[in-house]
């Protein structure tokens, strides 16, 4: 039983991410367990699939400072971070004023978790094609994204979401995907949704932090994965439709999806496309 059961509309992902998975629930869905005693999810990001289905009991994680620190406080101070959104602007001034923050060490620390919170949900919502992109030093560097009346979010969903992770049982962790893979006992279920290896030259969605996520980190992600195997757990992950990705996880099932891409840099990438759902049972 979720714990938002009678809420079940109202539950909603509130970050635009760049593979973000409300496009492939449908895929995703039928295929998890009907049962187990812990959901864990490492490569947390928009938690499109963590909001479907409201486990009791997780531990989800990611490597992005930010984005952790965002579903903190509002797990935390909600109401704080309401009234901070309303102090925003959608002006491309502004937006840069806001984005460059993190080029200044000193005034970045003084920053208060809530006005970093604050400032990472503006960003998603203003900049271009909601993409969350930083350089090799960190600094969020996606252009302004002109949009006529972006809506940042609704109280009432930031609400929700805020009961949900108070009331039921949710470990939030920043770190490496590999140290939560390792902690989860015997009965938990676990979904892994990491950067997706590129496609093409061009299709490169890993600048969530400053390191990317290159085929080395395919390969470890992918020991990570048999050491679950290895104990019995069962696990769920997604990636690009990519003979790399094929070969790496060919003794386990792997579905071909199709999907949509909503974010891309190019329109004409934002169609239709294959992409592989793995797992170990």
């Amino acid at each position: 039983m979720s714990i938002l059961e009678n809420e079940k509309e109202s539950l909603q992902p509130i970050l635009k991410w760049a593979g973000g998975k409300r496009q492939l629930l449908a895929a995703i869905l039928p295929r998890v367990p009907p049962s187990f005693d812990l959901y864990a999810e490492p490569f947390l990001g928009g938690g499109a699939v963590l909001f479907r289905l409201r486990p009791e009991r997780a531990i989800v994680s990611d490597a992005n400072a930010e984005l952790i620190n965002l579903y903190t406080v509002i797990r935390d101070d909600v109401d704080a971070l309401i009234d901070a959104l309303r102090g925003h602007r959608n002006d491309a001034g502004y937006y840069y004023a806001v984005r460059n923050i993190d080029r200044n060490p000193p005034a970045y620390a003084e920053m208060t978790p809530v006005e970093r919170a604050s400032r990472t949900l503006y960003l998603n919502k203003h900049c271009y094609n909601g993409l969350y992109r930083v350089n090799s030093r960190g600094h969020f560097n996606t252009p302004f994204g002109r949009y006529r009346n972006p809506a940042v979010a609704r109280a009432d969903e930031l609400h929700a979401l805020s009961a949900y992770l108070r009331n039921a049982d949710i470990d939030i962790r920043l770190g490496d995907y590999a140290a939560v893979c390792r902690t989860v006992p015997s009965g938990a279920f676990v979904y892994l949704d990491p950067p997706y290896h590129p496609v093409s030259g061009t299709a490169k969605f890993t600048g969530y932090t400053a390191g990317g996520f290159g085929p080395a980190e395919q390969e470890r992600l992918k020991l990570a994965c048999d050491d679950l195997t290895r104990r019995g757990i069962r696990f769920l992950l997604s990636n690009s439709r990519d003979e790399f990705i094929l070969d790496l996880y060919r003794e386990y099932h792997i579905d071909v999806v199709k999907a949509r891409r909503p974010v891309n840099s190019a329109a004409g990438g934002r169609g239709e496309v294959d992409e592989v759902l793995v797992r170990n049972y």
